[in-house]
């Protein structure tokens, strides 16, 4: 194990990441512990993802980016357990690259998506690498006792829905890589969702008080989709012609020769961090009022019926993707 460059670790917590500290169940940092009080009525909810460069994130990309983002994918997955985020560890294997400005950088990152969330950082640890440079967080989150919703509460009859737009992680990475041709505000707009991503926070409460089951759709639209059929034992068909896309997407949809390709790229593409969930037919204008009170677009894509895995239907007729989505094998 490579030897840490001490003074660079202390100096890097006291400096930038001290004033990110929970003002009290982070005990300011200077403990190897974090103490939380038990929240009377309430269930804790943990979940933890990685991001390493040069596959979740591009080597020149910002640090702050790169920060924002880390923080986001994971309050993106309390999100879709109906849970409100509170805070997080973290933990940083820092590369040659990363000097004190970009260490800078990632730490005001963090600070400014702890306002805009209302997080604190609780603990974690700091380390150096010979490469590549890797992050991992664990974000801390509150639902309701027995109110967390999982993957396996999916029931026929139920309907499928989506919030937000889906395919802009997919063209996000393509667009920051240079391989898109679009008008340069499209074009910016695609690398700001693929670097930094927003969950649908303000959609938390909606998919605990009637959601069946939800997953964030990181892997691709069509894998987590997978994931909910198989934890709930029900089949899924999903119309790829109701797949709701941003305006960028939409330009480079329309310029698409085959769109059934098209759209199942965007459907299997990833990285999007949108909320897809079944809930009971009923609720359907309830969900439209709360999705439009909170300014939050709702897609209906299909529906839950008997049977195992996942249909993809276009133009009502069934194809097979090529692929369902991302993994890391």
């Amino acid at each position: 194990m490579p030897a840490l460059d001490v003074a660079g670790e202390f100096e890097t917590i006291e400096t930038l990441l001290r004033p990110l500290a929970h003002p009290e169940w982070g005990r300011g940092l200077v403990d190897d512990v974090a103490v939380l009080p038990s929240r009377p009525g309430y269930d804790l909810v943990l979940t933890k993802d990685a991001i390493v460069e040069g596959v979740h994130f591009l080597p020149d990309d910002p640090l702050d980016t790169v920060a924002r983002k880390l923080l986001r994918v994971n309050l993106s997955d309390l999100a879709a357990k109906g849970a409100e985020a509170f805070g997080y560890l973290l933990a940083c294997a820092w590369s040659e690259r990363c000097g004190w400005p970009e260490r800078e950088a990632f730490a005001a990152g963090l600070a400014q998506d702890q306002a805009r969330f209302g997080v604190f950082l609780m603990g974690g640890d700091t380390v150096k690498t010979p490469g590549p440079a890797a992050f991992s967080l664990t974000a801390l989150g509150w639902v309701p006792a027995g109110g967390a919703v999982s993957r396996a509460g999916a029931e026929a009859g139920d309907l499928v829905f989506v919030t937000g737009t889906i395919g802009d992680g997919l063209l996000g990475l393509q667009a920051a890589r240079g391989q898109l041709t679009l008008d340069p505000e499209r074009l910016a707009f695609l690398i700001d969702h693929y670097r930094q991503p927003t969950p649908q926070q303000d959609f938390a409460e909606v998919i605990a008080a009637h959601a069946t089951a939800a997953a964030d759709v990181s892997d691709g639209l069509v894998a987590d989709l997978t994931h909910i059929a198989n934890a709930s034992g029900v089949a899924i068909d999903l119309k790829l012609d109701s797949l709701p896309l941003s305006a960028a997407a939409r330009a480079w949809f329309e310029a698409r020769v085959d769109p059934q390709a098209a759209l199942e790229d965007l459907a299997t593409g990833g990285d999007d961090y949108q909320i897809v969930f079944t809930a009971p037919a009923r609720l359907v204008e309830t969900l439209r009022r709360e999705a439009d009170r909170r300014r939050v677009r709702l897609t209906l894509l299909g529906e839950v019926r008997v049977g195992a895995g996942v249909t993809v239907s276009y133009g009502g007729r069934p194809l097979t993707p090529g692929r369902a989505g991302w993994t890391h094998g």
